[in-house]
């Protein structure tokens, strides 16, 4: 892996993901990253045989797939959960050293359902907003800089539109203590209060889990291919179901070892 201290957040971006809540990374992977992920994920959604690879599934009707628990699927998606040009960053907002939390991966198509015509009549087609912390819990402040301890990488693996899509947030939400359900109400009362990012293949959103956050519904007719990765400090557990099988982490480089079993545990080495 690269030397972390030579990935950093220029400070423009620091301050970004500071006061918004989110920065766009642009053009972070490579061309033939993207087409090697982009295959994994799309042969693991034509594989029958899933449950048996430790990969869960959740589907919502032919047009939307969920897959989850992936860096023991295909080398290309533990690259990614371990990429040398992510890692860093995330353990700059975090505050410390990180463990693998969570790999996720969405792909999905316009609702064959979906009324266009209601869908054209908002800027913004939120489907459920929600964070998985809140500011004050999962939260902290130190040398003045925010840090959550709940941070999520969002790859776009196809070109992603004003129609096509893209991950929308409540920008500033993250630094928050306001009811999180009177929050959604404000923001879905006034698009002004909502934005939604456009991106390129290869680029990433690095965001805090305490930003309010949602997919929004697919207007035009284009298959959209995103891969995420959560991550926490090392003590914390990983979410359910992505648990890494023990003979898997034995394979793996000793420089990659903690941060995807998690093994460091409470011996937690902090940035500061």
């Amino acid at each position: 892996m690269e030397n972390a201290e030579t990935v950093s957040l220029t400070l423009a971006q620091r301050l970004h993901f500071d006061i918004y809540g989110f920065v766009l990374l642009e053009n972070v992977l490579t061309t033939d990253e993207v087409a090697r992920m982009k295959d994994a994920l799309h042969r693991m959604k034509a594989d029958p045989d899933l449950e048996s690879k430790r990969v869960y599934t959740h589907t919502r009707g032919e047009h939307h797939i969920l897959l989850g628990n992936l860096v023991e699927y295909d080398p290309a998606l533990l690259e990614y959960a371990a990429h040398p040009k992510l890692v860093p960053l995330v353990e700059e907002v975090v505050g410390g050293k990180v463990r693998l939390e969570e790999t996720e991966a969405i792909i999905n198509s316009r609702d064959p359902e979906a009324d266009i015509e209601e869908l054209h009549k908002r800027r913004y087609n939120p489907t459920g907003f929600h964070r998985g912390t809140q500011h004050g819990w999962g939260t902290y402040m130190e040398q003045s800089k925010f840090h959550c301890i709940f941070v999520k990488t969002l790859t776009y693996l196809t070109d992603v539109g004003p129609d096509d899509g893209g991950t929308c947030f409540i920008p500033g939400s993250h630094r928050l203590t306001w009811d999180r359900e009177e929050m959604i109400e404000a923001a879905l009362s006034d698009d002004k209060l909502i934005h939604q990012v456009e991106a390129t293949a290869g680029s990433v959103l690095l965001f805090p889990e305490s930003l309010i956050h949602s997919t929004t519904a697919i207007r035009s007719d284009k298959e959209r291919t995103i891969l995420v990765a959560g991550y926490t400090p090392p003590m914390v557990r990983e979410w359910p179901g992505n648990e890494i099988s023990s003979e898997f982490v034995e394979t793996l480089p000793e420089d990659i070892k903690p941060l995807i079993s998690g093994s460091d545990s409470w011996r937690w080495q902090r940035r500061y």
